[in-house]
């Protein structure tokens, strides 16, 4: 059964917020959506009735196994997308996630196949995140968030988890892209700000900019 492009913006919203707090309310996928909690409810019983949620009043939403696999597919359309637009057209990647949102939603296997073949079949996106397989398994990404560092620490930045427009900018103004190295000098007790060197700079990083990266 395929998912409308409305039930896969649904769907694709509920295994994000799931595999990144666990429960899913009415309320969080509302916000999350820009949606009245009405227009929320009703389509959640209609992907309830599908089998891809569980659904019962006043209790968190639940993403089936059937459910699951269907949001991880329509990830793993998108995060390949990304990929694709960043390696093989050169596209900054701050630039690539509205194009991903709409190509996400083609129906043919057969070409985000190819398109993971040409990028020799790579485990995350240009963001860091995980890319489901064919089969919707994603591997779990492991690592701490850079404002969790203690001073001393050398580390490698390997994901943004939040890729907004202005954050991905803020980064490319400090030069910072995935899989660069920092150590961190000092913390600043006032506003725990770190300040790190990276390559030849010594330069603050906020702790807003240090809460959204992950680093190992």
């Amino acid at each position: 059964m395929q998912a409308s492009l409305k039930e896969e913006n649904y769907l694709k919203a509920l295994a994000l917020i799931s595999d990144e707090n666990g429960l899913v309310g009415i309320k969080k996928l509302s916000d999350t959506l820009g949606l009245k909690m009405p227009t929320v409810n009703a389509m959640m019983k209609k992907l309830h009735q599908k089998g891809w949620v569980i659904y019962e009043t006043y209790k968190p939403l639940t993403l089936t196994t059937k459910g699951k696999k269907e949001a991880h597919i329509i990830l793993r359309k998108h995060r390949l997308t990304e990929m694709f637009l960043v390696e093989i057209m050169g596209l900054g990647w701050e630039k690539v996630h509205d194009i991903a949102e709409q190509i996400e939603h083609l129906d043919s296997p057969l070409f985000f196949d190819k398109m993971d073949e040409l990028l020799g079949y790579p485990a995350y996106d240009p963001h860091g995140s995980p890319i489901p397989d064919k089969e919707g398994k994603i591997q779990e990404r492991k690592g701490n968030l850079l404002s969790e560092i203690e001073v001393g620490t050398k580390v490698k930045f390997i994901a943004v988890t939040k890729s907004s427009n202005e954050f991905l900018k803020y980064l490319n103004s400090k030069n910072i892209r995935l899989n660069d190295s920092f150590t961190i000098i000092d913390k600043e007790s006032f506003d725990e700000s770190l300040m790190v060197r990276h390559k030849d700079q010594v330069f603050h990083l906020s702790k807003k900019a240090c809460e959204q990266m992950l680093v190992v």
